[in-house]
């Protein structure tokens, strides 16, 4: 499996960005956002984003970001797999001040989303995530050095089965801009190996 920046396409383009094999900048626009409806009541969905397509049923996807230009409350870049509006997920480190960002990440079925956080020190500047399918479920994990990665979440997307979009995104919810950076980019083999434990309840 290979990262092939020539098969990606942009569900909403920003005004400025840099696209080479190795290496994808995307420049934030103010007001920029993804969310739909729980507990703040609005719908924001005008995020740069930017994907691939695939049907493959396992599969995992890695990609570096690097976010030292973020200095606004909010400011976020990471990982996404949109299938519309209303079903999405997203992974990324949300700025809110010098001494602490949010690391989380976001669900979003049927028009609601989720939102699973951890606070990190405000001093990382870079994160990866490694996205991983099976079938309609997913794995998000992180990870500081790319080679030692944790779980974040496991999700089912109620329509995440066959044909999927996944990639990458950026935005700045508040009055800012910000370019975020994206490298080391790999589309592998599944890493989420197949569960070992319980056995499924057996159907009457």
């Amino acid at each position: 499996m290979n990262f092939d920046v020539n098969k990606l396409a942009w569900t909403r383009a920003p005004e400025h960005c840099r696209i080479s094999p190795d290496r994808i900048e995307i420049t934030t626009l103010p007001h920029t956002d993804l969310w739909q409806r729980t507990y703040y009541h609005f719908r924001n969905d005008n995020a740069p984003v930017l994907q691939m397509e695939t049907a493959e049923p396992y599969f995992s996807f890695v990609v570096k970001t690097d976010f030292t230009d973020s200095k606004h409350r909010f400011d976020q870049c990471g990982i996404v797999l949109y299938l519309d509006s209303e079903n999405w997920l997203k992974a990324s480190v949300e700025y809110e001040n010098g001494a602490f960002q949010h690391l989380g990440s976001v669900v979003t079925n049927g028009g609601y989303s989720d939102w699973a956080t951890t606070a990190i020190d405000g001093s990382i500047r870079t994160m990866w995530y490694r996205l991983s399918r099976r079938e309609d479920d997913y794995r998000i994990e992180c990870s500081r050095d790319g080679v030692n990665f944790s779980q974040m979440r496991i999700c089912h997307m109620h329509k995440g089965g066959g044909i999927i979009r996944f990639g990458l995104y950026a935005c700045s919810p508040e009055d800012s801009s910000f370019t975020a950076v994206f490298s080391q980019m790999r589309l592998m083999e599944c890493q989420w190996q197949a569960h070992d434990g319980q056995q499924p309840d057996q159907e009457a």
